[in-house]
């Protein structure tokens, strides 16, 4: 323990981008942290550190045309969310690996619990996240 404390800065930052989970949950804790009716972090340059280029561009493409896909949160499923509980309640599990894409199942929430499934893969040295989807089904 001392000696994760001693670690510089840095070296703690580049952990969690080759740790799939951990860029994960440092995702959602930023996302949600800065998700207010004074802006998107969609909109933030700041979203690229955590998801690829591509997602982000046909996302804001998405929304200059309407809105969120399906009327919700792309990234969290759902239209409305208690911003302290879900911050204190972001739950990951370790990766799945299918070929070059993580696939890291989160829960969100402690009350009205919320799980997606987020797809990364390797960009830039980093995990970048490319698709998330909900555990619901279908419709």
């Amino acid at each position: 323990m001392l000696a994760a404390t001693l670690l510089p800065m840095p070296v703690l930052a580049a952990g969690k981008a080759n740790d799939p989970a951990a860029q994960t949950r440092a995702f959602y804790a930023w996302f949600i942290g800065h998700d207010t009716d004074a802006g998107y972090p969609l909109a933030s340059p700041d979203i690229y550190r955590y998801v690829a280029k591509e997602t982000v561009d046909r996302l804001r493409e998405d929304y200059r045309r309407g809105g969120p896909p399906g009327g919700v949160d792309y990234f969290l499923k759902v239209q409305d969310y208690d911003t302290r509980d879900w911050l204190a309640h972001i739950v990951t599990q370790p990766a799945i690996m299918l070929g070059t894409v993580a696939v890291v199942p989160v829960m969100l929430g402690s009350t009205d619990k919320v799980g997606v499934l987020v797809f990364l893969q390797r960009s830039g040295g980093s995990w970048k996240i490319i698709k998330v989807d909900d555990t619901r089904g279908y419709p």
